[in-house]
């Protein structure tokens, strides 16, 4: 299986730091935790990719090379997501996301993504993995949060 993580672009506001960014030689303020701590849940036999769209642009053969997209991200990075979205299924690739933003308003994503991660991804992500090995992964995953 081959999974491309992608971090949606912050867009320029107070909080981003564009401008301060460039005083310390940073390109970004926030890294991709989520999705860090998402790949070291995953199959050790799979190959992961990370594009972090603060630091670098996706390409179409970034997207060509994936069986899946996984996204996280925050309300504030809603058109960027948008942007992901509509590029992945421009091409075909298919889409599992997860976040602050996809648990704010899942009916608003179910039909853009083939599978919502809903609430904690260190409780419903691994369900989601016995599915999609087993041949037959739901739509929407979703828990209580940590018991």
């Amino acid at each position: 299986m081959k999974v491309l993580l992608v971090y949606p672009e912050y867009p320029v506001t107070f909080w981003s730091f564009d401008y301060a960014l460039k005083f310390i030689s940073k390109k970004a303020a926030y890294p991709p935790l989520a999705l860090l701590t998402v790949a070291a849940m995953l199959p050790d036999d799979w190959e992961v990719r990370l594009v972090d769209l603060n630091v670098e642009k996706l390409k179409d053969a970034d997207l060509k090379w994936a069986d899946y997209v996984m996204i996280s991200a925050m309300l504030i990075q809603q058109k960027s997501v948008f942007n992901i979205l509509a590029k992945c299924r421009s091409l075909g690739t298919r889409i599992i996301a997860g976040g602050p933003l996809f648990n704010s308003t899942p009916d608003e994503y179910v039909d853009l993504v083939d599978h919502l991660i809903l609430n904690e991804a260190e409780l419903t992500l691994p369900p989601f993995l016995a599915d999609l090995r087993a041949g037959n992964p739901k739509k929407i995953y979703r828990t209580n949060g940590f018991p």
